[in-house]
């Protein structure tokens, strides 16, 4: 029996994903919640037990637990995802889904921590879409989007 040409079937998929690949901002009006909300008794509940830990006063880590308003604004948020699932952000529950679909980039980035390439669309507001890759990434261009000609590009190899 003949090994090499399943060989070099089961070789392909490896070849292909050191091909590298072209990422673009994602059009957020096909963005989907792919998380829930917390309730209201939910954040409550973490918060009096995340802020009764004693550590944190003591190692001067309790921002967060000055005032349940910010700690609601740091913790109320679900995850979405591109339509593709590529890109994935934490958003705000406070923010509406329409104003989160007209969203257009303004930004992209690219930071390097490890092994592991972080791809970062920034469309205002504190909004970040992100993608994390094994591959080096490089953005195409200067990384501005807000020239409607151009689109926010970065290449991973």
């Amino acid at each position: 029996m003949k090994r090499g040409p399943l060989a070099m079937l089961l070789l392909l998929p490896a070849f292909a994903a050191s091909a590298g690949e072209r990422l673009s901002c994602p059009d957020l009006a096909a963005a989907v919640q792919v998380g829930n909300c917390p309730g209201e008794a939910e954040l409550r509940y973490t918060f009096d037990g995340f802020c009764s830990d004693n550590r944190r006063i003591y190692q001067h880590d309790a921002a967060l637990c000055a005032d349940y308003e910010e700690y609601r604004k740091a913790k109320n948020v679900a995850q979405w995802e591109s339509a593709d699932g590529a890109f994935s952000a934490y958003v705000s529950c406070d923010a509406t889904p329409a104003r989160l679909h007209l969203a257009r980039a303004v930004r992209i980035a690219v930071s390097r921590r490890g092994q592991i390439s972080r791809v970062a669309c920034d469309y205002g507001e504190g909004l970040v879409f992100a993608h994390r890759s094994r591959l080096q990434c490089r953005v195409e261009g200067d990384g501005d989007c807000q020239d409607g000609r151009r689109r926010c590009v970065a290449s991973c190899d």
